[in-house]
């Protein structure tokens, strides 16, 4: 699979789900391998809000072939807009048209595409 969008309308979780169900394919990320800045997740905490769901003007999410991420990962950091540029998981046959976080606990989540506005949690 080779395949680009950007991540501008919500965020990195629906653009996921979008190639995951257009591909009927399972896509694993690993949470810890996001890049979120500081701020951007303490402001989540604060008010209950899913980073993953987030827009992110100016950002891209991008799938290409395994043998290739390094290399591409290598140029867009040569590049000051993309410095925190990560491989952030991996694309699997099952289970098809799902996107499964495994979350830095140790678990896993199947992380749905947002209907609505994101609300915040009230734990």
């Amino acid at each position: 699979m080779h395949c680009l969008r950007d991540a501008t309308r919500g965020g990195i979780a629906t653009v996921l789900n979008e190639f995951a169900q257009s591909s009927s394919c399972c896509i694993r990320v690993r949470e810890t391998a996001v890049p979120v800045r500081g701020e951007v997740r303490g402001l989540c905490e604060i008010l209950g809000l899913d980073p993953l769901y987030l827009a992110n003007e100016g950002k891209l999410v991008a799938v290409v072939p395994e043998a290739e991420a390094a290399r591409l990962i290598e140029a867009m950091r040569g590049h000051p807009d993309g410095l925190e540029a990560a491989i952030i998981g991996e694309i699997s046959r099952e289970p098809a048209g799902l996107v499964i976080l495994e979350t830095a606990f140790g678990g896993e989540r199947i992380v749905d595409m947002l209907v609505g506005e994101q609300l915040p949690r009230i734990c």
